[in-house]
């Protein structure tokens, strides 16, 4: 691969992993913040890694597919990652909507009830690797939609490349979710103001996949990719509405 190649895979990669792992941070707080030993933190790493690479292997369906389909055809799969971005969007717009949700989420993140009673314990690495593994195939939802284009559309090397920096990354974010756990006011930045970004940061990766793709370029795929879109932004106009509308209605009646 020429240079200016391999910054921008590099640059692709770091983009998607930071898009589709922002609420792994959350999730990797929660693990770290009981710790008391250093081999807690070894467990913690090492769920991590597992979990990952077992969403990376259900994702390489999409490397395997594009050695088959055209180029074009596996552009169509950046509309999954636009799809979750305008998801994101529209429930942000729901929790704005309902206040109840939105008084639900505030406050500092807790650890979820379903969490095995034993996680905690130190007396059992292989289990609690195992869930913590699980747990983060459990909430890697999004990272299967976004990796499924973004492998697709990748060469041998440059899959290699993005391979190495996703796991490059899942250390740094573990490390980085550490240094969260000991500055709590940093923390609640991040939780409060950093998720706002992400569904932007979807949208725009998968509009760069169907570009890079030339799906645009074939009349009738981008018949398709622009209608898809546009039911996604009908919807996303329609949920805006209903949440704008209870907003507007009582300074409507004042102004009368």
């Amino acid at each position: 691969m020429l240079l200016p190649e391999v910054g921008q895979t590099i640059a692709t990669s770091v983009s998607a992993f930071c898009a589709s792992n922002l609420d792994d941070i959350v999730l990797l707080m929660l693990f770290f913040s009981p710790l008391g030993d250093q081999r807690r933190g070894v467990h913690v790493v090492a769920g991590q890694y597992l979990g990952f690479s077992l969403l990376v292997l259900a994702s390489l369906v999409g490397y395997l597919g594009g050695q088959i389909l055209p180029t074009p055809w596996i552009g169509l799969l950046g509309l999954l990652p636009i799809s979750l971005g305008v998801s994101q969007l529209i429930d942000s717009l729901n929790s704005v909507a309902d206040p109840a949700d939105g008084d639900a989420l505030e406050g500092p993140p807790v650890m979820p009830s379903s969490l095995p009673s034993w996680l905690g314990r130190w007396a059992v690495p292989a289990a609690e690797v195992g869930a913590i593994a699980a747990i983060t195939v459990a909430n890697g939802g999004d990272n299967v939609g976004l990796y499924l284009p973004l492998f697709a559309r990748c060469s041998t090397p440059q899959l290699l490349l993005t391979l190495g920096v996703f796991f490059v990354m899942v250390g740094l974010w573990c490390g980085l979710a550490w240094r969260l756990v000991q500055v709590p006011r940093l923390a609640d930045v991040l939780r409060q103001y950093g998720a706002q970004g992400v569904p932007f940061v979807l949208i725009g990766l998968g509009v760069l996949i169907l570009m890079d793709s030339h799906t645009l370029q074939h009349r009738g795929l981008a018949t398709l990719a622009l209608a898809c879109i546009g039911v996604m932004a009908l919807s996303l106009l329609q949920q805006l509405s209903q949440t704008v509308s209870p907003t507007l209605l009582p300074l409507l009646s004042r102004s009368r």
